[in-house]
């Protein structure tokens, strides 16, 4: 028999929004171009062409920037991205959609078996949780590869 002495303490879960109290002076944005100039607007031009990272940006339903969240840092060749904190960060900002974007340090903008098989998995994800990838974003210092322009998504 589970008594109030014998339960085991739990930690208290607090979900908190809180929003840019100027979302109305939010970037929009309206095009893969427009999310490749945000990306390249705060990813470090120091380490685009030195190590992989996947960022994304979190739409609210007018398609305003909410943030930008860096999700993972890997090495020179690739990065581990984790779907539960894709997720998780769109979730707590509240979001209304997502925008996926990763870099290619070599400057190839051609996506990888492995960027194809992750942006797969994420769209399948944002459709049970009504989170829309719009986009995933191959971001180099001189260009982008759009999957939603390719028609890849």
């Amino acid at each position: 028999m589970i008594t109030s002495k014998t339960l085991p303490v739990v930690a208290e879960i607090q979900l908190v929004y809180k929003p840019n109290t100027d979302i109305q002076n939010a970037p929009k944005v309206s095009s893969s171009r427009c999310a490749y100039q945000i990306f390249k607007e705060v990813w470090a031009e120091d380490t685009i062409e030195f190590y992989e990272s996947f960022k994304i940006i979190l739409l609210n339903s007018g398609n305003k920037v909410l943030g930008v969240v860096e999700i993972s840092r890997g090495g020179i060749s690739g990065t581990v991205v984790d779907p539960k904190l894709v997720f998780a960060a769109a979730l707590k900002a509240n979001s209304a959609s997502i925008i996926l974007a990763h870099n290619h340090p070599s400057g190839n903008l051609r996506p990888s078996a492995q960027d194809e098989k992750l942006t797969r998995r994420l769209v399948e994800v944002g459709k049970l949780l009504d989170l829309p990838i719009l986009d995933h974003i191959i971001v180099t210092s001189e260009g982008y590869y759009s999957f939603a322009d390719e028609g890849n998504l």
